[in-house]
């Protein structure tokens, strides 16, 4: 049946008065009654077909916060609001997005997932499409339905929820069935909730039309996807990682190329680069890319061919590895299902890809046959299913747990397939790494609770999963009705609502846990919403932007499901929140789920959940990559148990004199930023306000520090303070004469171009690139902008005004007399680490601090009025921040001949911000959710279960590739005879005094104590004298600490932990033992 289509116009009620209004297309006979959140900032692109055609055309960056093709021009990209996408996919792929048209077809909880993640990521048009009404079964999985929605369509309903995620995406309905007609103009189709009979059809006019195709389904704890993207797939970059890059040693006759300083060059046998800057084999700066083989982690070879006839190599050079374009090629949906190809989810199931697509088929043969699915826990339709697979060699109890969740409808599940499908999807129409081939099957059974469990899944009964008329039926039939009432009893603790905490939200609101009067959900998070959040922190729109995100989170996730008995907070975690966060606090939740962007704050929920002995379900993503851990009381390590090695950090010699990357000078110029306006202003505001107390700091500190304070200081009162705003004008133009001139006249000055070592090597080679002055030109975009940006934020410290126009800046900024430089003799120039701390100790001299301490004493402080420290914002572009930093960055670049970088990566670099994307997220948190199944009891209780039910993952959706492992046991450690792990203490119950507890200590565990401490404070050791031992040991313990802390033990606090050192009766050798836990 073809679907006539009927334009209709909508405008929220809600959003700001759009530009035009945007084109909601129904198909003819649907009665429409909702309004919709409409674009704001769009272009129509109704031609998909041009687009495919369109899709290797160049792209560009046109200004500082859009992209826009740099052929058609007829699409800008919020670079402010698709950042973290844009770090995550790169520009080109943005560009392809945003000239998309994708059709979802089924709106269940995997169709619906996928379109929330499409429409977040900015695809250009999203049709959704389904002809089935909401059932009960629905409303567990698919968020955007309630119960007085059943009945109605699933698309109409999901429609205004859908559009509300992002304004620059046009959102279209489609109720009627689907005709080769109604697909021809998508770029992509998605097809969910459907028989592989019904997707084979789809599939073939796809193909026919070389429209790229997907299909995903999902039922309990089993889901799959397919992808057919045709006969002529090309992939324009296969993993999605940024291009590596490095300098090179030596290149040898034989093709060999050492890096420099023996750096691994990270490259993989049949990759291919290209060089530049090389002296000597200079025919090979820039030559066609090269395919290398890998011999050692520094070492590869391009070939003997390419080199053997070249001349000697010299020095320098600079490899760039080159992404090629790769074909791939797809088969047909039939021929896949009679000759398929897998991608394996868990390497220890590797029969069950082929398995579950064998179930698969009969499933939807016996849905076919006798017009539903298999009923619950029904031996009966177990064994129908079997019938349909006879012959097989598929395990019975695979077979019959299939059969028994063919109506589950889990959320957790749908956030995992349909975060994956998105991804693909993204890489259907950008080309943008490598595509899934094709098959992927996924199963999550561990998530069924054993015999160790009160919920043991094989005792179930039909019965036990019968449907009731209510939103939880679909997990119901998958884990039992008692189960789902101790998940509404259910208290966690979600730290952090950013990206994972809104899906980490959405899932446990969909799943029931704390939704009742009996359970409850904590969530914490501090920040508040900002533009660039909403690309992928889908519980938040643009009139939440400055609200607090945990207060936002939870009124939006109040919407799925109103049951839901959720408190906000806006704290963070840490020692100085304990009085919120305290002992009765984790005493009363069942465990913690994290969501938070820092290392540190990890590590603190870490140790209180294992100070409690909670579970704490650990995430994190780093663009298309997700990892996930479990920390399981008495059973796992902690978060804290292993970490990554320390990031390498930036020399000091490199950052101020010798830089060579691109990373070297945008960090150089964010601390530019902070040295002259956040620093500076700060300690100036200290002396002013309390002097008294800023000369007390300074007598504690070495004469180094007290130069580089108070030079600071002095610079910020008296050397630099401007009165007008043409003083700050010729401060910044001054600033650039001496960072990008005067001290590159120096630099040449100590060390001229020809300038070689005591060991006759020329110092400007390998990691040291000879740097050039800068002639100041008005005329050049970034020249103008350092000055014009400096300027405008130096008088915003000194709250001086700055209303100019271009052309009065552009006359004060003339009239600035630059003085001649003259390069200085004597002056040291440090070219390692060691000379640099070396200069530092060498100036550190009495009379400088005081001639900088009388200048500061002769200051008048009245009428000194404070000044207005500027804090690092990166994503406010109203603030010229990044405009300084990113002019900054580049003209240091400019003297170093190093490549620029655009406002873009610059931001990314300076802001540190971590890539990050919706579907990666949505898959993680989906992870994170079927652990948190697994640790369900009765009554509150955690099971006893096996570590091998745990799944720890990795995930890499740009390859794609899934790795899960079982948690690493926690370390067993033994004192005596006695064994104990991290998460054992020794417990006693006070009051007791100190003396009583040692008594206790060595009773208990045969040992002598010779020390005690509780933090950094030593409460008892063998050493003390006499009279302070016999009135310390008299003490109550909780006494004793605070009589030597000096800090009183505070109302909130249950517990004190002390750190006993102890050693043998018998051989006096120190025993580690763990902790005790003292209970006042």
């Amino acid at each position: 049946m073809t679907a006539n289509w009927t334009e209709v116009d909508l405008v929220s009620s809600n959003s700001p008065p759009p530009i035009k209004k945007s084109k909601i297309v129904v198909a003819n006979g649907v009665e429409l009654t909702t309004t919709v959140s409409v674009p704001t900032n769009t272009v129509e692109d109704t031609d998909s077909t041009k687009s495919r055609k369109m899709h290797h055309e160049p792209m560009d960056v046109t200004d500082s916060n859009s992209m826009t093709n740099s052929k058609s021009h007829n699409e800008v990209v919020d670079t402010n609001l698709y950042s973290r996408q844009i770090y995550a996919l790169g520009e080109n792929a943005m560009l392809y997005l945003r000239k998309a048209s994708i059709l979802i077809s089924g709106m269940g909880s995997v169709g619906v997932e996928i379109a929330k993640n499409l429409i977040l990521g900015g695809v250009r048009h999203v049709t959704i499409h389904d002809t089935k009404n909401t059932t009960w079964n629905d409303l567990s999985g698919q968020y955007y339905l309630k119960e007085s929605d059943t009945g109605k369509n699933r698309a109409s309903v999901s429609l205004e929820h859908l559009a509300e995620l992002n304004d620059s995406v046009t959102v279209k309905l489609l109720t009627n069935e689907l005709s080769e007609e109604t697909i021809s103009s998508f770029d992509l189709v998605i097809i969910t909730d459907a028989s592989f009979e019904k997707q084979i059809i789809i599939n073939e006019w796809c193909r026919s039309r070389k429209i790229r195709f997907t299909s995903v389904d999902g039922r309990g704890l089993f889901s799959y996807i397919f992808n057919d993207f045709g006969d002529e797939f090309i992939i324009d970059d296969v993993n999605g990682e940024h291009p590596k890059e490095f300098l090179i040693e030596h290149i040898g006759k034989d093709g060999d190329v050492t890096t420099l300083e023996g750096a691994r060059h990270g490259l993989e046998d049949g990759d291919y680069v290209t060089f530049d800057e090389i002296n000597g084999m200079t025919q090979l700066n820039g030559i066609k890319p090269l395919k290398i083989v890998v011999k050692k982690p520094n070492v590869f070879n391009i070939g003997s061919e390419n080199v053997s006839q070249l001349p000697e190599y010299i020095d320098g050079g600079r490899c760039k590895q080159v992404k090629v374009k790769v074909p791939m090629k797809f088969k047909s949906l039939k021929e896949s299902l009679e000759d398929p190809n897998f991608l394996y989810w868990d390497f220890a199931k590797l029969e069950a890809p082929n398995h579950q697509l064998q179930l698969w088929k009969a499933l939807y043969t016996f849905e076919a046959t006798y017009g539903r699915s298999p009923i619950p826990r029904s031996m009966s339709d177990a064994d129908k299913l079997r019938e349909l697979l006879k012959g097989s060699d598929i395990p019975d109890q695979a077979i019959n747990q299939f059969s028994f969740q063919a109506t589950g409808n889990l959320a957790p599940v749908a956030s995992v397939v349909g975060g994956i499908a998105a991804q693909e999807a993204m890489k259907a129409v950008t080309h943008h790494t490598t595509p899934l081939n094709q098959f992927l099957f996924i199963d999550h059974i561990e998530a069924l609770p054993g015999d160790y469990s009160a919920f043991d899944n094989a005792k179930l009964t039909e019965v036990d999963c019968a449907p009731k008329g209510t939103r939880y039926d679909g997990q119901a039939a998958v884990f039992g009705w008692k189960f789902q009432e101790e998940l509404l009893k259910q208290k966690w603790f979600i730290v952090g609502a950013g990206a994972i905490g809104c899906e980490l939200l959405k899932n446990v609101a969909m799943m029931g846990v704390g939704c009742s009067d009996k359970g409850k959900i904590v969530v914490t998070d501090m920040d508040q919403i900002e533009i660039s959040n909403l690309s992928r922190q889908f519980l938040f729109r643009k009139n939440d932007v400055g609200l607090k995100k945990s207060e936002c989170a939870a009124k939006a996730v109040k919407g799925f499901n109103d049951k839901i008995n959720i408190s906000a907070l806006s704290l963070k975690v840490g020692a100085d929140t304990e009085s919120v966060f305290h002992d009765e606090f984790f005493s009363n939740i069942n465990g913690v789920l994290n969501a938070l962007d820092n290392v540190e704050a990890r590590r603190y929920m870490d140790r209180r959940c294992v100070f409690y002995r909670l579970p704490l379900l650990e995430s994190g993503t780093l663009g298309t990559k997700g990892n996930t851990q479990v920390v399981y009381p008495y059973l796992t390590e902690s978060y804290s148990s292993s970490s990554d090695p320390p990031e390498k950090e930036i020399p000091i010699c490199t950052l101020k004199n010798f830089p060579y990357e691109i990373q070297h000078t945008i960090q150089w110029a964010r601390d530019l930023f902070e040295g002259l306006f956040t620093n500076p202003a700060e300690s100036a505001n200290q002396y002013l306000s309390e002097k008294d107390q800023f000369i007390k700091r300074t007598a504690q500190m070495n004469a180094g520090q007290k130069i580089e304070l108070l030079t600071a200081v002095k610079k910020a009162l008296i050397d630099d303070r401007p009165k007008t705003v043409e003083d700050c004008i010729k401060w910044a133009r001054l600033l650039f004469q001496e960072y990008f001139y005067n001290s590159t006249l120096q630099l040449l000055h100590n060390f001229p171009p020809n300038h070689l070592t005591n060991e006759g090597i020329k110092f400007w080679s390998g990691t040291k690139r000879c740097p050039q002055p800068l002639i100041f030109d008005v005329n050049s975009e970034e020249h103008y902008n350092f000055v014009y940006a400096g300027a405008l934020l130096q008088a915003q410290q000194y709250n001086i005004p700055f209303v100019l126009t271009d052309t009065e800046f552009r006359r004060i900024l003339s009239t600035v007399v630059v003085p001649k430089y003259e390069p200085k003799s004597g002056i040291k120039i440090a070219v390692t680490e060691a000379e640099a701390k070396l200069n530092n100790e060498h100036h550190d001299t009495d009379d400088v601090v005081s001639s900088l301490e009388n200048e500061l004493n002769n200051l008048n402080l009245v009428g000194n009025n404070l000044l207005y420290p500027i804090d690092f914002e990166k994503d406010d572009d109203t603030n010229h921040h990044m405009e300084f930093i990113t002019a900054a960055s580049n003209l240091r670049a400019a003297n170093y001949s190093i490549k620029p970088a655009d406002r873009l990566k610059t931001k990314q670099v300076a802001g540190r911000i971590i890539p990050a994307i919706a579907t990666t997220t949505a898959a993680v948190a989906g992870l994170v959710t079927i652990e948190l199944y697994k640790m369900i009891d009765a009554d509150g209780k955690l099971p006893n279960i096996p570590m091998s039910q745990f799944k720890n993952g990795f995930i890499n959706l740009a390859l794609p590739f899934f790795g899960f492992s079982e948690p690493i046991k926690a370390p067993v450690k033994t004192y005596g005879e006695k064994e104990f792990t991290l998460w054992d203490s020794l417990d006693v119950k006070g009051p007791l005094t100190l003396q009583q507890l040692i008594d206790w200590f060595e009773q208990e565990t045969n040992l002598e104590l010779s020390m005690l401490s509780s933090g950094v404070s030593l409460i008892y050791s063998f050493f003390m004298n006499a009279q302070k031992r016999k009135e310390r040991t008299s003490m109550e313990v909780s006494k004793a600490v605070e009589d030597v802390s000096k800090i009183p033990t505070p109302t909130y606090t249950k517990y004190v932990v002390l750190e006993p050192m102890a050693n043998s009766k018998e051989t006096d050798e120190d025993v580690e033992v763990p902790y005790i836990k003292y209970e006042i």
